[in-house]
């Protein structure tokens, strides 16, 4: 079955984190909605609701006295770029609200987010977030740069080419590292309160939503039980269709017993479209289950329920998460947790609870704008508190190494409830 978004898609954005969900090689997923703003006549200035009462009291003309003291006075005439200065304008004013899920891109920068929700850039290979206003690792992506630099969820990114990372929005940041395929940045990483420096050749990224494979327990020999693992990596533009195609495997393997159980993993999943967490939590439950609920102070609330006929409804089912899970594999972790569906196994997600929508303005540039905060089934609000599974295992490896599957503890922990 192939699903189709329309114009308005939400997903949810992502994270600790100041834009959420940038793929910082990009940048990280978006968690928001999709729309096209109304545009007023160029020049007007047009308010309503709670604003328009206190702009009529505003006088532009500072901001003009502003501009052309700039101008006839700033040192440098070369850095007097009209464009930039009108850009930089707009993005004070969005920052102004304080919220760091809301934010304003430039033409270039909202085609790059687009694009990271594609599947495809150049750049490093990396999810980034912001933690206590700095710029983090959430999870280096599968045989990236990034990960074969040796950069790991969790590293804090002190500098990037010598330039300090403080203060910085992850916009900011996403410009900064990303760039064309065989050019290099030098990242400065702190971990474990130690900085090193680690310098990486930018690469065209691509990546597959959705990956399966098949594991028995790690001491079988022969006649070895099978268990399908279906790792979903973001939840993109072409996720359901990856999704639809796995299941069908999945699904024949099980109706022919060569299969027991499946492993679900959402492990560094930064997340991506609330729409597709909710297509696939739909696999697994009956329906009209809700699978989450959005609240909003301005709107009303919102439900998403479960709409269509699961194929997987029966399967033994197992969820992996780490704190690299958020928003949106933070929404179809809890959903299946919340009507016992499956048992999730690892550590703590990453806390994401928020629904921005995305709106394009004029001439290309973006909007990215706080809506709503979703709820899980129960009524859990996990903002800022994650998700603990109720089987707590964490995965340890010594400095320098990546994780390897003989290592991979949540993995056979996962492998040992489906098998026993």
């Amino acid at each position: 079955m192939k699903t189709k978004f329309n114009a308005k898609k939400l997903t949810d954005i992502l994270v600790w984190l100041a834009i959420a969900v940038f793929l910082f090689s990009a940048g990280f997923k978006l968690g928001e909605s999709k729309n096209r703003l109304n545009q007023n006549q160029p020049g007007s200035f047009k308010t309503t609701n709670l604003l328009q009462e206190n702009s009529r009291n505003l006088d532009f003309n500072l901001f003009w006295q502003a501009w052309e003291t700039l101008e006839k006075k700033y040192v440098d005439e070369s850095k007097l770029n009209p464009q930039k200065m009108y850009y930089g304008a707009i993005k004070g004013m969005v920052a102004a609200l304080e919220d760091p899920y809301t934010f304003f891109l430039t033409p270039e920068e909202n085609k790059q987010t687009k694009a990271d929700l594609e599947g495809k850039f150049e750049g490093i290979g990396a999810q980034l977030g912001l933690k206590d206003n700095r710029v983090v690792i959430i999870a280096p992506l599968k045989n990236s740069p990034a990960e074969k630099a040796g950069v790991k969820a969790g590293d804090f990114i002190n500098k990037v080419d010598g330039q300090s990372t403080k203060n910085w929005s992850l916009s900011t940041a996403v410009s900064k590292i990303r760039g064309p395929k065989g050019s290099k940045v030098k990242l400065t990483l702190e971990r474990n309160e130690k900085n090193f420096e680690v310098e990486i050749v930018r690469e065209v990224i691509k990546i597959d939503s959705v990956e399966l494979s098949y594991e028995t327990k790690p001491d079988c020999q022969t006649a070895c039980e099978k268990i399908a693992v279906l790792k979903i990596n973001q939840f993109g533009d072409t996720t359901n269709d990856e999704w639809d195609m796995k299941v069908e495997e999945i699904l024949n393997r099980w109706q022919s017993h060569t299969i027991k159980g499946l492993i679900l993993d959402l492990r560094d999943n930064p997340g991506g479209y609330l729409e597709s967490s909710v297509y696939i939590a739909s696999e697994f439950l009956p329906r009209n289950r809700l699978v989450v609920k959005q609240e909003s102070t301005v709107e009303n609330p919102r439900e998403y329920r479960v709409e269509r006929n699961g194929r997987l409804i029966d399967i033994p089912l197992v969820v992996l998460v780490n704190k690299g899970s958020a928003s949106a594999a933070e929404i179809l972790a809890g959903a299946l947790r919340d009507y016992r569906r499956a048992t999730l196994v690892g550590e703590k997600t990453f806390g994401k609870g928020s629904v921005q929508e995305a709106l394009d303005l004029a001439g290309g540039a973006g909007i990215h704008v706080t809506v709503a905060k979703w709820i899980l089934p129960k009524g859990d609000w996990i903002n800022s508190q994650g998700i603990t599974p109720e089987i707590v295992v964490e995965n340890r490896v010594s400095e320098g190494n990546t994780l390897t599957k003989e290592d991979d503890n949540q993995l056979k922990k996962g492998l040992e409830i489906l098998l026993k």
